[in-house]
This record gives C-alpha cells, sequence and structure tokens, in this order.
C-alpha cells in the first residue's frame, strides 16, 4: 500500500491509462452526440417552418388571385384573410435564418402598403407577387441548403 502512495503520476497515469482513454472517449462521443442531436432539431424545426411557409405562400398567392381578377373582397380575397397568411408567415419566419426573417419582413411590409389597391390596380398585384415569389425562392434555397 505505502508503494502506491509513492507512485509518481507518470506511473500511475501509465497504470491507468485504459480507464482514461475510456472516458476521454465517452466525454467526446456524449458532446458530439448532444451536438449532433441539437443540429438534427435545429433543421428538423426549420424545415417543418419552410414547408408551412410554402403552404401559406400559396395561400396567400390564391388571396392576391380571388382579390385582384375576381373582384372578390368578402370570401377568397378577403384582404384580412391575406393579413392571416403574412402574419403566420411572419410568425413562422423566425426560427429560419436571418435572410428568410427579413423576406418575411418584406413581404408583411408590401402587403401593408399594397394590400388596399390590390383589387384595382396592376402594380400593386405585381408587388406582391415579387415579394411572394422572392420569399418563396429564398424558402426553396433554404429548404436545399439543409443536412
Amino acid at each position: 500500500m505505502s508503494k502506491k502512495k509513492h507512485q509518481s503520476i507518470k506511473s500511475q497515469i501509465k497504470d491507468n491509462a485504459i480507464a482514461l482513454i475510456s472516458i476521454i472517449i465517452a466525454i467526446t462521443s456524449l458532446s458530439y452526440n448532444s451536438w449532433r442531436n441539437e443540429l438534427t432539431e435545429d433543421n428538423r424545426n426549420q424545415r417543418y417552418a419552410a414547408f408551412e411557409i410554402i403552404l401559406k405562400i400559396n395561400e396567400l398567392q390564391q388571396v392576391v388571385f380571388y382579390n385582384h381578377y375576381e373582384k372578390d373582397l368578402q370570401h377568397k380575397g378577403n384582404p384580412r384573410l391575406g393579413w392571416t397568411y403574412v402574419l403566420t408567415i411572419q410568425d413562422l419566419a423566425v426560427v429560419l435564418p436571418a435572410s428568410s426573417n427579413q423576406s418575411a419582413n418584406r413581404l408583411i411590409a408590401t402587403w401593408d402598403q399594397y394590400w388596399p389597391t390590390l383589387h384595382t390596380e396592376q402594380t400593386s398585384k405585381l408587388a406582391i407577387e415579387d415579394s411572394i415569389d422572392a420569399m418563396r425562392k429564398e424558402i426553396l434555397r433554404l429548404l436545399s441548403e439543409l443536412e
């Protein structure tokens, strides 16, 4: 027993090398696994939000068509319905990278500016459609980059 008390650090490391290596491997594996799980969860959340945004973009596009071409301001082309879509898109974009969030903010700003004349002005329809298309492209780009 007294022999163990006088062992040098070097000899103690040598005697316990397998245990030390096992601890290092366990800590490294746990750290990598935790990091990978976080990345996977982030990707899953972003993917889900992106698909939901695409659905809302298409529903907003329908509102634009009904409002502009059919002059239906009461039902399917109701601007309040459009507001629900752009606000939902903005809410979902919070979990996405900054570029997608900025596209959502531009979409809501464009909708805010042009919805009152959407049913009468071609320039309003084009501005809103351009903003919708930019958002769609941004979301599709994001989806293609997710791991």
